[in-house]
């Protein structure tokens, strides 16, 4: 017998052995994470999957993220020094050499702009807000305002990635995922990870599959996107002459032809496909009932506006946001694109804020007023922020903003935060002076909130133990509450 058949039958022997003893524990779950470290002993770190480490903040999240980077500058960080140094240069002191990107390296001057929108300050905190977000403003005393956010990613891509998977290249699992695999699903009719996306009016950036993968977890804690499309599921509705019946009998057939052929080989991604199956025939009847919007009372949708009937919409995907994570989605990821304004940025800036502004206030009150606010951990903001000196040709009335990744403002709600501002930067918007956060600072500290020790949830994948937070990230105490 050759070496590479003998290979071969050892490698089968070991799948068994190893199926059955999670048939034995009683544990499908286990039995599939277990697999992929066959070479490298039992993945310890999968036994703990399904349990929080400690007593959980939060239940769920929402993260509204907005894809191409809001100016922290328009909306959150006022900064009079910049209008009253209004068309000068940018001060070496306080640049000191930080890289640029390829779009203003090559300007002569970096002229200073301040906005031109009016700020005033709102809530117990004195937070600050212009005048493009009087919704948001409104809520300010619900608002866990971070304004010292940084970044190592200058570019969008890289910082997209780095900011949902916790590394700028691809193939590592998602936040979501991490969730998915660290927690699992309060709902067997649904998926624990779901991905929502709309288009706002601004210059857009792509988003990618890549950003909701599980990377190298089981493929059933990847996220689950829906669409705006009369199926919002895609492939998930029974073929034409097949009913109810028939696809559960075709399913079966199928499950055993799968265990079949898991006892056989031991791979763990059929576990994962009959898990798929089952969960795609219960969505059936679950995805219908809570994408139909029609049920909503007239107050929720004068609360979130008239766009929310649209599919597709911010609005939609926040009301429908709100109804997956009460249904028991343990994270739901939307992406708003639009907000990359490199020119034109006032006049872009407020078609994206009359999309987001009214719906992601209107999220906050209406988790408040169904007693889910303290349970759902509610995040918005972008992949990096904007530069606080102009792109192009500098007016009076108009600007635009290149990447800055050194600060820029995230909010957050609910789920265990304690509202208020937190972090400073410079007078010119361009350094942070108090509390700096990393990227892996915040993802250990949503971990935390979640009942997760960031420390603990690994993976170990080639012979190597991963996390979200790679090998650093501490979690950010001041904000919990």
């Amino acid at each position: 017998m050759s070496k590479e058949i003998l290979e071969h039958h050892l490698n089968i022997n070991r799948r068994k052995f190893i199926s059955r003893l999670s048939v034995g524990i009683g544990s499908i779950a286990l039995g599939s994470l277990l697999v992929p470290d066959l070479f490298n002993g039992f993945n310890e770190d999968a036994m703990m999957a399904g349990l929080p480490h400690f007593a959980p903040k939060a239940k769920r999240i929402i993260y509204l993220f907005q894809n191409g980077a809001p100016s922290q500058l328009d909306l959150f960080d006022y900064k009079p020094k910049l209008n009253e140094m209004f068309g000068q240069d940018l001060p070496d002191s306080i640049r000191m050499g930080q890289r640029l990107t390829g779009m203003t390296s090559k300007q002569a001057k970096f002229p200073l702009a301040g906005s031109i929108f009016n700020f005033k300050q709102y809530g117990k905190a004195g937070a600050w807000f212009s005048d493009l977000l009087p919704n948001t403003a409104a809520i300010a005393d619900d608002l866990c305002i971070i304004r010292s956010l940084y970044t190592e990613a200058i570019n969008h891509d890289p910082a997209l990635t780095f900011f949902q998977t916790g590394a700028q290249v691809g193939n590592r699992p998602s936040m979501g995922s991490w969730l998915s695999y660290g927690l699992g699903s309060e709902n067997k009719n649904l998926p624990a990870f779901c991905v929502l996306l709309s288009k706002g009016k601004g210059n857009g950036q792509g988003v990618y599959s890549k950003l909701w993968s599980n990377g190298f977890l089981d493929s059933i804690y990847q996220g689950v996107q829906f669409s705006s499309g009369e199926n919002p599921v895609q492939y998930l509705n029974n073929p034409d002459g097949m009913n109810k019946d028939d696809r559960r009998k075709m399913l079966d057939k199928i499950d055993e032809l799968n265990e079949i052929s898991y006892n056989e080989f031991g791979d763990a991604e059929i576990k994962t496909k009959i898990q798929q199956y089952e969960m795609a025939f219960r969505m059936q009847t679950a995805v219908p009932e809570i994408t139909d919007m029609s049920k909503e009372p007239e107050s929720i949708v004068k609360l979130y506006g008239p766009d929310c009937l649209f599919p597709g919409t911010y609005a939609a995907n926040c009301l429908l946001a709100r109804k997956l994570s009460e249904n028991g989605v343990r994270f739901v990821q939307l992406y708003h694109q639009g907000w990359d304004a490199h020119g034109n940025l006032p006049k872009e800036i407020k078609g994206q804020c009359n999309d987001v502004d009214r719906a992601s206030a209107a999220l906050i009150t209406d988790l408040k007023q169904r007693g889910l606010l303290d349970e759902t951990l509610v995040i918005w903001g972008g992949e990096f922020g904007r530069t606080n000196y102009c792109q192009g040709t500098l007016k009076e009335d108009n600007y635009g903003r290149d990447h800055h990744p050194r600060c820029f403002t995230v909010w957050m709600a609910g789920g265990g935060v304690k509202p208020g501002v937190y972090g400073e930067t410079d007078d010119f918007g361009y350094n942070i002076i108090k509390d700096p956060v990393h990227v892996h600072d915040f993802h250990a500290t949503v971990l935390n909130l979640m009942g997760l020790d960031h420390e603990k949830l690994t993976f170990k994948h080639l012979g190597r133990r991963y996390r979200l937070t790679d090998v650093s990230g501490k979690v950010f105490n001041k904000i919990i509450a």
